[in-house]
């Protein structure tokens, strides 16, 4: 059996198997050729003093040969003719929830609405480059979900990790690199997404089930308080008595049509702020206190940072945090903006975002609450589209400098930022209510003094960063996973409130996928 360690040691030997080598040799007191390969089990930076270190948990091959093994997919079965379940979504709770279902031994019926992966390509570049928003397809919608072109961050605060576990395996299987199996925060990266989704739907499709692009469902049926199937924009009709809701935090389309039927859904708290950016040589020369001019080394990677504070009463924290990375247009209607950001796979960009949010509360919408549940989906509407409107109703964004914006003062230029469609120079006190921009004015002065250097007008706010999570929640059985009043209807993934980025959306997938079959068993 190899020995297992755990060790901390300096970046340049982490990255360096013969150095490694060396190194848990002088540990072992053994010499460095008894020792035949070095695993690492899983990989975090401790940047708490000067002198930087990695820690790692290494199998120790010592004597002993090792043997590589690759991640294997499940032992899938052929579910041509097996009963059929509609799946409403194909973001990762949906194409976790359809994987499950074959391996249960039911067949998947996938209906995305926007269009697959490649063909979202064209989608996404008319919004950036033309300020053109299609609504059934663009960065929120489409086979992969929000995530696919949104960062692929895979890090959740899940406490079930075997379940974590089984998903990056799974991810891994598909064809995502190994080392996400290692690091403490994983992630993918938008640029090597798209291979590993498409891998997923065409094995969804080799074992029966089916996938279904541009098929909108604008009707859900049902009878007795059953579900019997859906009807699609196109007024086909699907029959099925299960279907697994996973339409994201974005569909308020679904959201409103629930409304109507008088399915019951409630509001939810979420999040909203801005996305900050900063020049990453300056988060690396926070985090890692080395000088903003010679950078960080080789042997590091970007510095990511991690924020929360108290201000007024609310929770004011970082969210999605993006290092090398790049600030993207992530609206799905025309008349509104909405920013988000992402990172490519080596988080190579000259530049660092993340969300900046400010905790709500249902109290906030009282101001719409004449649309019952749907008040909270109202404000965050009222926000993005109000942003429209100040930064010249196009996809560009109000934008601020960060010290500017604590001294409410109209910043006199905007640098070019990585947001693409660009930015218009703005007062941001005038796109949020009050209470968001004292707490956001406060806040990043309180940011500024436990991250020296951060309060700078070398960062740039982006505005609005609207869609953290769902302003619904579709209530469900704790133990069936069924909708409180519709029986066969599963609320599932970040679209009903149940997750909160893609590894916690994926296994929810899973359990719904599971509680399905348990009733139909």
């Amino acid at each position: 059996m190899p020995r297992e360690l755990q060790i901390q040691v300096a970046p340049e030997v982490a990255a360096q198997q013969p150095l490694l080598v060396n190194h848990i040799a002088k540990l072992m007191q053994v010499k460095p050729e008894e020792i035949r390969h070095v695993a690492i089990i899983k990989r975090s930076i401790d940047a708490r003093q000067k002198a930087i270190k990695i820690n790692l948990k290494v199998a120790v091959y010592w004597n002993e040969d090792y043997i590589e093994t690759k991640a294997q997919l499940p032992d899938y079965k052929d579910v041509s003719n097996k009963q059929e379940v509609i799946i409403i979504g194909a973001g990762p709770a949906g194409l976790f929830a359809a994987l499950q279902l074959i391996e249960l031994g039911l067949k998947p019926i996938v209906l995305e609405r926007g269009k697959d992966v490649q063909e979202r390509r064209r989608d996404l570049k008319a919004i950036n480059r033309d300020h053109i928003v299609g609504e059934d397809s663009n960065y929120c919608y489409g086979e992969g979900g929000a995530g696919t072109y949104s960062d692929g961050k895979l890090y959740t605060r899940s406490k079930k990790r075997g379940d974590v576990d089984r998903i990056l395996e799974l991810f891994v299987g598909f064809g995502a690199s190994e080392e996400i199996l290692v690091e403490a925060h994983p992630h993918i990266g938008t640029n090597k997404l798209p291979k590993i989704i498409k891998s997923m739907r065409e094995k969804i499709i080799e074992f029966g089930g089916k996938v279904l692009f541009d098929t909108r469902v604008v009707d859900i049926l049902v009878k007795n308080s059953e579900v019997e199937g859906v009807v699609t924009q196109n007024g086909d009709t699907i029959n099925a008595s299960k279907i697994i809701l996973a339409t994201g935090h974005s569909a308020r389309d679904i959201f409103e049509l629930l409304d109507r039927k008088k399915i019951f859904i409630e509001a939810k708290p979420f999040a909203l702020g801005v996305r900050a950016e900063h020049p990453q040589a300056l988060i690396d020369s926070i985090q890692y206190s080395c000088d903003y001019n010679t950078g960080r080394g080789e042997f590091l990677p970007p510095a990511p940072y991690s924020i929360v504070k108290q201000v007024n009463g609310r929770g004011m924290y970082s969210f999605c945090m993006c290092p090398g990375g790049v600030i993207a247009p992530c609206a799905t209607s025309p008349g509104e903006v909405v920013t988000n950001g992402w990172s490519p796979s080596k988080r190579d960009q000259e530049t660092a975002n993340s969300g900046i949010v400010v905790e709500l509360k249902l109290e906030d919408f009282k101001p719409f609450a004449k649309h019952g549940a749907l008040a909270g989906m109202e404000f965050q509407k009222a926000i993005e589209q109000k942003a429209w409107h100040l930064a010249g109703e196009t996809q560009r964004v109000p934008a601020q400098r960060m010290v500017d914006f604590t001294q409410s003062k109209v910043s006199a230029d905007i640098p070019k930022t990585s947001y693409v469609p660009g930015t218009t120079s703005v007062e941001l006190g005038q796109v949020f209510p009050g209470f968001i921009t004292q707490v956001l004015r406060q806040g990043f002065v309180d940011f500024g003094k436990s991250m020296r250097g951060y309060l700078t007008n070398e960062a740039i706010l982006h505005a609005p960063e609207s869609r953290t999570s769902s302003p619904v929640r579709i209530p469900r059985d704790n133990f069936t996973y069924e909708h409180l009043q519709i029986k066969g209807l599963y609320p599932c993934g970040e679209g009903a409130g149940y997750a909160g980025g893609i590894i916690s959306a994926a296994i929810d997938g899973e359990k719904c996928a599971i509680k399905c079959a348990e009733s139909l068993a």
